[in-house]
């Protein structure tokens, strides 16, 4: 399946839709970027969005363990067929375009299956080692399918090489302080769905049983918990931001954009006095808007 360039214009343009409905404080980062990598970017995201909805789509809930796990493998299947050149649908020609101007490879991808088959099984992490790995691979894996998507400064390969972090640790700790920021804010919606991702050994250290974050008792002990949840994703940013200073001059104001909008749903956590069973936080759009120009200076200061 070959589409002409009118048709792929419009896959691509279908995949920009998508990212502005669904991602909206990712999708603003993204328009910062020239044109081409910001197409690949949000071909990227709608091909993750695909694999997560084998999961978590409403239509998926109504499937047995065995289903979702057939279907698993059959997205693994077509996944590794598209890295052989093999396109059958739009969201097929808008990725084989991407990984032909921006080569990469295939592990990140099967490993965000793998993350996927984790949900299958995995209700409860019972250390933070634990929900590290699942962390890894639903979101720490995008930072490795984007960051050859975003490039390098010319400056890097010039540095001395003890000034340079590995830029796929960054990318990686990117993802990881983004998704322990979803479970943060999503655990109200997660404990409806039969899951709780904050690992067991904090629950027990702070004194918070199951029953209470099923009820949604937010007292002393959840406000603790919850205060040093916080201060890991916020210290995974931190590790995110050494190597945010060495991406290309285009990437790096978005990047530092996507980076701060999303560490300010933690402070958004903090302000709804950490009720994440009643309000979603989020980053409003006066805070978007003031944090445009903010994220230009550091961008341009590296």
């Amino acid at each position: 399946m070959t589409l002409a360039a009118s048709d792929l214009d419009a896959a691509f343009e279908a995949c920009r839709s998508e990212t502005a409905e669904w991602a909206k404080t990712f999708y603003l980062g993204t328009l910062l970027l020239p044109l081409e990598k910001r197409r690949a970017i949000w071909a990227i995201y709608v091909w993750c969005r695909r694999t997560d909805e084998l999961m978590d789509s409403e239509e998926a809930q109504s499937h047995s363990v065995d289903e979702l796990a057939e279907r698993l493998n059959r997205w693994e299947e077509k996944t590794r067929a598209l890295f052989n050149g093999h396109v059958v649908d739009d969201l097929d020609a808008v990725m084989l375009d991407t990984l032909q101007k921006f080569p990469q490879d295939i592990q990140p991808y099967l490993d965000m299956i793998e993350g996927q088959r984790m949900d299958l099984s995995w209700t409860r992490y019972p250390t933070f080692e634990d929900l590290k790995l699942y962390c890894y691979r639903v979101a720490g894996t995008v930072g490795l399918m984007t960051q050859g998507v975003m490039g390098v400064d010319e400056a890097y390969t010039s540095a001395p090489w003890s000034e340079c972090p590995d830029p796929s640790d960054a990318a990686v700790a990117l993802g990881i302080a983004n998704q322990l920021t979803n479970i943060l804010r999503d655990v109200g919606e997660d404990r409806s769905r039969g899951r709780i991702y904050l690992p067991q050994e904090d629950l027990r250290h702070f004194g918070v049983s199951e029953d209470d974050l099923l009820a949604g008792r937010i007292n002393e002990a959840w406000i603790e918990l919850m205060t040093f949840q916080l201060s890991r994703a916020r210290e995974w940013f931190v590790r995110s931001e050494a190597g945010v200073r060495w991406l290309s001059a285009d990437a790096r104001w978005p990047v530092w954009t996507s980076l701060r909008l999303y560490r300010g749903i933690l402070d958004a956590i903090e302000r709804n006095n950490y009720d994440v069973f009643n309000q979603r936080a989020f980053v409003g759009k006066l805070g978007k808007a003031l944090e445009l120009p903010r994220c230009f200076v550091i961008a341009q200061s590296r």
